[in-house]
């Protein structure tokens, strides 16, 4: 999986390509309605991008008419060096695959997505030989989206708002937007997103620490049976079984009723409610530990 927001940036499009729409959308560049999309990068299931560091490569071959190559690259600041590594990228995708080539940065911050936006020409004196003019996504372009009903109908774009505006006063909005969009989302969507943003948002605190706290807590999910419901309720369950447990021996310990290994062990490993609340009410009154057990045996 992705190791930091360098990779989410740009892993995500790898994952999730019906990103690309909204996204070609935004930049105003027209993408066909009916294209396959294959991902060139050797290795997808580690971060071992191709030749010379370019980060993720997408195929776009659609069903009528010629396809191109989309380069993806995450830029977190200026790289003066970038300009002639960016023209190699692009001279060896379309010397290699014959194919046009497009350059795509993705910044989270507005200065350097300005200065990715170049142009950036090669020459010599006033002779220019090419001029280089990636597309780029950052701050200043990719939507901030705070509906729960946008970011439902589109997972994919709300958690790649979320990574762009990371460090935005609007970050808490769009996280618990997209927490409330996973409320119905499939397992496996729930999961990845989940996890990806986890990852991507490590080193932005305030932002980090409001999804973990989303994650956390299921008050966005009342009886849907969704995984994060189901995941805080079964730690609320086993939380008020191991309180309870503990209760049971808190008691007999304040009245000194002495409780063998054999029983602590029974006491500790019941997981039923019903019958750690019996043990409580017979602890306050019982002379014996066993006539805790002289009952009906636990569920």
């Amino acid at each position: 999986m992705v190791t930091s927001i360098h990779e989410t940036a740009h892993r995500i499009f790898q994952d999730r390509p019906e990103l690309l729409p909204p996204v070609f959308d935004i930049l105003g560049v027209p993408l066909p309605t009916k294209a396959e999309i294959d991902v060139l990068t050797p290795d997808t299931t580690e971060i071992r991008p191709l030749e010379r560091r370019v980060d993720t490569v997408l195929r776009v071959a659609p069903t009528d008419g010629d396809g191109f190559l989309l380069a993806i690259e995450a830029q977190g600041r200026r790289d003066p060096a970038k300009a002639s590594s960016w023209t190699y990228y692009l001279g060896y995708l379309r010397a290699k695959y014959d194919l046009p080539a497009l350059l795509l940065v993705v910044c989270q911050d507005r200065p350097t997505a300005r200065w990715a936006a170049g142009p950036f020409r090669t020459g010599y004196g006033d002779w220019t030989a090419l001029t280089l003019q990636p597309l780029v996504l950052g701050p200043g372009n990719v939507p901030v989206i705070t509906s729960p009903d946008v970011a439902t109908r589109n997972l994919a774009m709300t958690a790649f708002s979320a990574l762009t505006h990371a460090s935005a006063p609007e970050a808490p909005a769009i996280l618990e937007a997209l927490a409330k969009a996973l409320g119905t989302a499939d397992e496996e969507s729930y999961s990845y997103y989940s996890e990806i943003l986890e990852i991507g948002l490590a080193g932005h605190t305030p932002a980090q620490n409001i999804w973990s706290k989303l994650m956390a807590v299921g008050s966005y999910f009342p009886g849907r049976g969704t995984l994060v419901e189901r995941t805080f309720l079964k730690g609320e369950a086993q939380g008020k079984v191991e309180a309870k447990a503990e209760s049971v021996i808190r008691v007999l310990n304040a009245r000194r009723i002495d409780i063998p290994a054999e029983a602590l062990q029974r006491i500790e490993d019941c997981a039923d409610l019903s019958t750690l609340d019996r043990w409580l009410d017979l602890a306050v009154t019982a002379a014996r530990v066993d006539e805790l057990f002289a009952d009906a045996p636990e569920g």
